[in-house]
């Protein structure tokens, strides 16, 4: 779940909403005056209108100017319509001023409301290096007491948003498409319907995206996902993603609503998934919600009202489940079919991976589990081998504590270990074969003439007095049987 890859996302996003105004200075503001460069009168055509003004046609090449605001705007020809105070540049439109600079086939100034749309083949370049292209862009200038620069560009934009690293060199640019997009003043950014982020290792998508520079957020709404596809792929899905900065530094990844979170080593779901970043890189997956947190490892599924993962270097170490937590488990089945799982239960649990070993091996092994360990009302069920090597049904050890320590080795269950202070509980169950004798048959029949009435015929799956009796255990995990005083049998944790 490699959420690092994020971080030259918001990186990017970042560079638009950075304090470029302390590098550049206030965006220029004020009503634009139009002032045009030498205009040879054979390119000059007027007509002068009932309300004393003119509409004008210049052709030849067109430059004209602001100076208070340094606007200048170049294009082939012009038509200025006097009423309207409207100036409509046409082919190879060149717009430029100290925040924005734009080319277009077309583009028509409003100059009444300092507004500008630029259509065809738009190309703008923002003052951080990043550039929007799109079919149409229609941008306000900021007017002092009335409003601050905005835009929006529709027809699907694109936004190749530069990012550098930490020596200035330029990197591999973010590409941002929807099929709309609004930019606030130097701090906010949003987008709308089907939109796309993609950069070389990773790629979100979502159907909104809103990015506030001030405050570091980054949030995608509406079935977003994000997937890194280098390295260790990851997916996180909810239905809100929210990607929190600090100082351009990325310290947190929300995702809420029916989140998930999916790496090589672990599935984690629940209402919400908060993804903790130290060092740009992730170090810890927190979950919950009244939908329970469900966490799926290579070996084990633990459930339970939260799940605390710890991940330091993006590599599985612990899984601590709390509240209700249940732990279950494919025994290992090949001295014996079953369709059970083994479950471990308790109002904590707290799984332990064996990382190193992934580590040795290749870095895209999975962590196997070594040890689990319950806590506070803990019970455990665990399939064992049958001591008759040719039956294929397991054994069964039931245990009951106050805590309860499951080690494996390879996968596999290898010790069951109860621990309590005043009194354990347990019951082992060991198969038999079925007594085919002719006196054996007559006996089952007997017994099931003589059932109470209301009751099965049938042979229990387990004869009484051998699928339930009790084995003496080994030393370490022998656990006293609830009988009365005396000296009471042992009940095994595991079979000896």
């Amino acid at each position: 779940m490699n959420v690092t890859r994020i971080l030259g996302c918001v990186a990017s996003f970042l560079l638009v909403a950075s304090p470029l105004r302390a590098q550049i200075g206030a965006p220029p503001s004020g009503r634009c005056r139009f002032i045009f460069d030498n205009v040879p009168a054979a390119h000059l055509s007027t007509v002068k209108l009932p309300s004393g003004q003119y509409n004008s046609f210049i052709g030849g090449g067109v430059v004209a100017r602001c100076p208070d605001q340094r606007i200048v705007l170049r294009s082939d020809s012009l038509e200025a319509y006097g009423d309207e105070d409207r100036y409509f540049f046409i082919g190879h439109v060149d717009y430029s001023e100290p925040r924005l600079n734009l080319k277009s086939d077309f583009l028509t100034y409003f100059q009444p409301e300092e507004r500008l749309l630029a259509s065809m083949n738009v190309d703008a370049q923002l003052p951080s290096g990043s550039n929007l292209k799109g079919p149409q862009l229609e941008f306000w200038r900021a007017i002092p007491r009335v409003r601050q620069q905005h835009a929006t560009a529709i027809g699907r934009p694109t936004i190749s948003i530069v990012e550098k690293d930490s020596a200035g060199r330029p990197q591999p640019p973010v590409s941002v498409t929807g099929n709309n997009v609004w930019l606030v003043s130097d701090s906010v950014v949003a987008s709308s319907g089907q939109v796309v982020v993609i950069r070389p290792e990773l790629t979100a998508s979502g159907d909104s995206l809103y990015l506030d520079g001030g405050s570091g957020l980054l949030r995608l709404m509406r079935n977003p996902r994000v997937l890194g596809n280098k390295g260790r792929p990851f997916t996180l899905v909810g239905k809100t993603i929210d990607v929190l900065s600090k100082q351009r530094k990325l310290e947190r990844v929300l995702a809420m609503a029916n989140a998930e979170a999916t790496s090589q080593d672990v599935n984690l779901k629940s209402d919400t998934i908060d993804l903790r970043i130290v060092r740009d890189s992730l170090n810890r997956a927190i979950s919950w919600g009244k939908s329970r947190s469900h966490a799926v490892s290579a070996t084990q599924s633990i459930l339970s009202d939260s799940t605390d993962v710890v991940m330091p270097g993006q590599r599985l170490r612990e899984m601590h489940a709390v509240g209700g937590a249940v732990a279950e488990g494919a025994p290992d089945s090949t001295r014996f079919r079953t369709d059970e799982r083994d479950r471990l239960t308790g109002d904590t649990i707290v799984a332990h991976f064996d990382t190193a070993a992934s580590l040795l091996r290749d870095s895209t092994s999975k962590p196997k589990i070594r040890l689990l360990v319950s806590s506070g009302h803990a019970t455990s069920l665990q399939h064992l081998p049958p001591r008759d090597t040719t039956l294929r049904t397991p054994a069964i050890v039931y245990v009951v504590g106050r805590a309860i320590d499951v080690s494996f080795d390879s996968g596999a269950v290898k010790r069951v270990t109860v621990r309590d202070d005043s009194l354990s509980t347990g019951l082992y169950l060991e198969p038999e074969k079925p007594d085919t004798s002719r006196a054996g048959r007559r006996a089952a029949a007997s017994a099931a003439n003589a059932a109470p009435a209301g009751t099965s015929g049938t042979t229990p799956a387990v004869p009484a007095g051998a699928g339930a009796r009790q084995a003496p255990a080994p030393g370490p995990t022998r656990v006293p049987s609830p009988t009365p005083a005396g000296t009471p049998p042992a009940v095994p944790a595991r079979r000896p």
